[in-house]
């Protein structure tokens, strides 16, 4: 049995009011420390870049961008999140209640308004491949500005319902000094499950499906047709191929982010068991961040437009007079 000599508190002063340190090996915790803040700057100086190259070059001003950016900017601040996280390494939280609840709202807030927008997304791709005649009538940029604001003003809006009685009387859950948790009635945690993961993901699933099949069917009507066009149906073509490939870029997007996404709730849902949870609970929020630092890497792979832009930032050229006018596309 462990003495109290042994024992690390988190405020050894003071003794039994304390919440007691998790104790690793002085390596693994070092090691622990290096890697989550180095994903951390990494999310963020890449989400920057994103934010940069689409607020900056008027060519990427288009609405699925406008979309991207809204994405780019919850990542961006979840890497900045990941920055608290890092400091409940050891199980011990040194700042103050009130920093525990705006912490933990902050990131509930920045998660749902990811989801929202990973379901805008999946809509401009549904009406982008499955009724491209009325796509510049129904999705404009207005419209898409106007989406963007609503889904984080929803999101403000249902997590402080969520989360109203850990707002009004921040750390009133927690049972020792050095501790930062949150507490979610039935009702409210029943109404985040369904509003921030199953009706969504659905939504996300369901379009997508749809996409996939009218992308396909009409990929094979392009190779079939592709030796009979006239120079104006080639150009439609051409114009076919690219949102076809914006949506292939952005499936992988969003299914990278369901992949990171789901074992998160599974976790949440089964945690009854608490052994399970010790051990799968940092494995799954790790994985969760670091879907934010995926999408950027992504975005890298697949858009030729993000790689020019960034030449462009790193080459200090953005600051030259009427470099928002760049040929980015």
């Amino acid at each position: 049995m462990e003495t109290l000599e042994e024992t690390e508190l988190c405020f050894p002063q003071l003794l039994n009011s304390s919440c007691v340190k998790t104790v690793r090996p002085h390596f693994e915790t070092m090691m622990t420390y290096i890697l989550l803040f180095s994903i951390s700057l990494l999310t963020v100086f890449l989400n920057l870049l994103v934010i940069i190259s689409i607020s900056h070059f008027k060519q990427l001003h288009s609405t699925t961008n406008l979309l991207i950016l809204s994405l780019a900017v919850s990542d961006f601040f979840m890497g900045l999140l990941m920055l608290f996280q890092i400091i409940l390494i050891e199980g011990c939280w040194f700042l103050s209640d009130l920093m525990c609840a705006l912490y933990q709202y902050l990131d509930y807030i920045i998660s749902s308004a990811s989801v929202g927008t990973m379901v805008l997304i999946s809509i401009d791709r549904y009406v982008a491949i499955c009724d491209p005649m009325h796509y510049s009538i129904r999705v404009t940029q207005k419209r898409a500005k106007v989406y963007v604001c609503l889904c984080w003003i929803c999101s403000v809006i249902f997590q402080s319902l969520i989360l109203m009685d850990n707002l009004e009387q921040p750390g009133r859950y927690n049972s020792c000094f050095g501790e930062c948790v949150f507490v979610i009635n039935y009702i409210a945690g029943l109404a985040d499950l369904i509003f921030s993961f199953i009706l969504p993901i659905t939504v996300i699933v369901v379009l997508y499906m749809r996409v996939f099949v009218v992308a396909v069917s009409q990929a094979r009507a392009m190779r079939s047709h592709i030796t009979t066009v006239t120079v104006q149906g080639s150009r439609k073509v051409t114009a076919k191929k690219s949102e076809i490939k914006a949506a292939r870029t952005l499936g992988v997007v969003i299914t990278v982010f369901l992949l990171c996404l789901c074992p998160y709730y599974c976790v949440a849902l089964t945690s009854k068991d608490d052994v399970m949870n010790a051990s799968s609970a940092a494995f799954v929020i790790c994985l969760y961040y670091f879907n934010a630092c995926l999408n950027p890497l992504i975005y890298a792979f697949l858009y030729p437009w993000f790689r020019k832009s960034v030449k462009l930032i790193f080459t200090l050229k953005i600051l030259q007079p009427d470099s928002c006018e760049a040929n980015i596309l």
